[in-house]
């Protein structure tokens, strides 16, 4: 009994995590490996943090300034080119972090190793549906000034949507505003996401379509570069909004629709104008069509006056020179008249038919004549003519 062996005292975590970070940098000292860049993050310490993989695992890996100021020194394309997406091929130690017992791949010296396969599928269908002239700026159209109806069609869950009623409760209090739930991320995400756009068409009843989803990886936003969904996005007959991540991404439902925006939440501000601003803008206009409307009929009455004095002058005028053309005709007459010879002592002698008397031998005795003088006249009968 006294020669038994007692039991090895149990490691702490501390020295398995220690035999394990001896045993993996040893033997993983320095390895080539080459894989996919997914989520490339630069902090302001120049360190740079990302996931290498492959079609069958992934694994964390981190390029410390040093290393990564050195690689840009060498190669300054890769500042333009190490992001996610992008295949590489790296060299480095396999390093263990104790404190998170976690294993990460140190990079030392990094080189591109051809585009991501991603990066690859996004950039020949961009090239084609670009040759196609899917993503010409003829045919896009502008958003409707005043839409009554807006049709969203992004995930049931998550900040997007709530962010976007907010923007649109602030922006244009009571418009209407109807929800397509729809996946925004993986494989089946394109069908659902067609399906919306298919439901605001067959529908009527949407004047503008919002597809939004928020940030992401490039993997995350991949499947709004789905071949199919690009095409529902260009042949809607309804205006889309394409609002998908950050500024600084851009999938090609971006290229394909109507207007792009930065954010969701932009794109609920390109959507609609702030309804307080644009009663205000009603008013000054209904102020300043008032005011015009006064000023053309002040300016039409004073334009009626003048016109009216003209007309009055012109009418005085015309009467006077018609009177004056009156008594001128009427003297003429006067003058004409063989009345105006009896004012010089002349008598008008006239027979019994009324006919004036020019000659005595027309006169037969006892015929009756009269005799028309200035001032009155006399009847006599003729006794002897000759």
């Amino acid at each position: 009994m006294g020669n038994e062996k007692s039991p090895p005292a149990p490691m702490t975590v501390s020295q398995l995590t220690g035999l394990i970070k001896a045993k993996l940098e040893g033997d993983f000292r320095s390895v080539d490996v080459e894989g996919e860049i997914s989520g490339w993050k630069l902090y302001p310490s120049g360190h740079a943090y990302f996931t290498l993989k492959d079609e069958g695992a992934q694994m964390p890996a981190v390029m410390f300034s040093s290393s990564l100021k050195a690689a840009l020194e060498a190669d300054p394309a890769l500042e333009r080119s190490l992001r996610d997406g992008t295949k590489v091929k790296a060299r480095g130690t396999v390093s263990v972090y104790p404190p998170r017992g976690s294993y990460q791949f140190v990079v030392r010296r990094i080189r591109l190793a051809g585009e991501g396969e991603l990066m690859r599928k996004y950039l020949e269908l961009k090239a084609r549906l670009e040759a196609e002239g899917l993503f010409d700026s003829s045919r896009k159209r502008p958003l409707p000034f005043l839409p009554r109806r807006i049709g969203i069609v992004t995930s049931e869950s998550g900040a997007v949507i709530h962010d976007m009623e907010r923007v649109f409760a602030r922006r244009f209090p009571g418009l209407h505003v109807r929800l397509y739930p729809a996946l925004v991320q993986g494989a089946e995400a394109p069908r659902t996401i067609i399906a919306g756009i298919d439901y605001f068409n067959s529908n009527p009843w949407a004047d503008v379509v919002i597809v939004a989803r928020g940030g992401g990886s490039f993997e995350d936003l991949f499947c709004f570069n789905d071949e199919a969904l690009v095409r529902a996005v260009a042949a809607s007959a309804v205006p889309v909004v394409s609002a998908v991540g950050h500024e600084t991404d851009f999938t090609l439902c971006d290229f394909a629709a109507d207007v792009r925006a930065g954010t969701p939440s932009i794109a609920a501000e390109m959507a609609v104008p702030v309804k307080s601003e644009l009663a205000a803008k009603v008013d000054d206009l209904k102020v300043r069509l008032a005011s015009a409307l006064r000023a053309k009929g002040e300016t039409f009455a004073q334009r009626l006056d003048h016109a009216s004095d003209g007309l009055l002058r012109a009418l005085g005028l015309s009467f006077e020179r018609a009177q004056a053309k009156l008594e001128g005709a009427k003297r003429a007459m006067e003058l004409l008249s063989p009345y105006a010879v009896l004012e010089r002592g002349y008598s008008l002698v006239t027979g019994e038919d009324g006919a004036v008397v020019k000659s005595a031998l027309s006169l037969s005795p006892g015929a009756a004549i009269h005799a028309r003088f200035a001032e009155g006249s006399v009847t006599a009968r003729v006794e002897e003519a000759g």
